[in-house]
């Protein structure tokens, strides 16, 4: 059975078949239509900060390496922690062989990849690691400027880890970008809009739309307004 495309993307894509940033337009004017002021979680559960979730400590087997969390995981530095199965770590590409040197010294097996794509090796209990070997530009900069979460995780900083979630081709991604984003302080936005205007200026129109979107997120709906209690009028005798 052949799907309909719907007249929407017809308008977009004819043959449905949507661009990613073709995608994320589309996902951002959809939830435009249907956003309103404090439609989303509670302000107080937007500002958590948690690791409860854990995961293979590779502080001190990477010693001497750099690297940093990315993914999902990444995100709990930013907003609050996601549920999630893949443990995602970014390493220069001339590090890889050293990388896996470490790892299977401390017992972790090799399950897929190979030095030009992810690597997946499983820890004693089963818990899965994804290594990514970079040649990306920006990467020293990454890598020498981490973030941490409340586990003391090297992160990759928030300018970059939107760069990375903007060219993923998936719409939780891009509700991450629009959360994290509207958190963020001044000066933090001011580098992620830096970052993005010199690698993928194309997207700059997308980041702005997507901050907008977290922005309202955080507004108060306006039946739910804090109202100061007024004072009782005095009657005169």
């Amino acid at each position: 059975m052949t799907l309909k495309i719907p007249p929407a993307i017809a308008a977009i894509a004819p043959d449905g078949n949507l661009t990613l940033r073709q995608k994320r337009r589309f996902f951002i004017d959809l939830v435009k239509r249907r956003v309103q002021p404090g439609t989303g979680s509670g302000i107080e559960f937007l500002r958590t900060r948690t690791a409860d979730h854990e995961w293979p400590d590779l502080r001190e087997i990477l010693k001497g390496i750099a690297w940093v969390v990315v993914g999902s995981v990444a995100t709990r530095a930013y907003m609050p922690e996601l549920v999630t199965n893949d443990f995602d770590i970014l390493i220069r590409h001339r590090d890889t062989r050293r990388v896996e040197t470490k790892l299977r010294a401390a017992g972790y097996r090799k399950i897929s990849g190979g030095s030009a794509h992810a690597i997946r090796y499983e820890t004693g209990e089963g818990r899965i690691i994804h290594i990514i070997p970079s040649r990306e530009h920006w990467l020293n900069d990454a890598l020498a400027n981490p973030a941490h979460d409340t586990a003391q995780y090297p992160i990759i900083p928030l300018s970059y880890l939107v760069l990375l979630k903007l060219t993923t081709n998936k719409m939780q991604a891009w509700a991450d970008v629009s959360r994290m984003v509207a958190q963020a302080p001044d000066a933090i936005r001011a580098e992620i809009r830096d970052v993005i205007a010199q690698y993928s200026p194309e997207d700059l129109h997308d980041l702005e739309a997507l901050t907008l979107l977290g922005e309202k997120e955080f507004e108060m709906p306006a039946n739910q307004k804090i109202s100061m209690p007024k004072r009782k009028r005095k009657i005169k005798k």
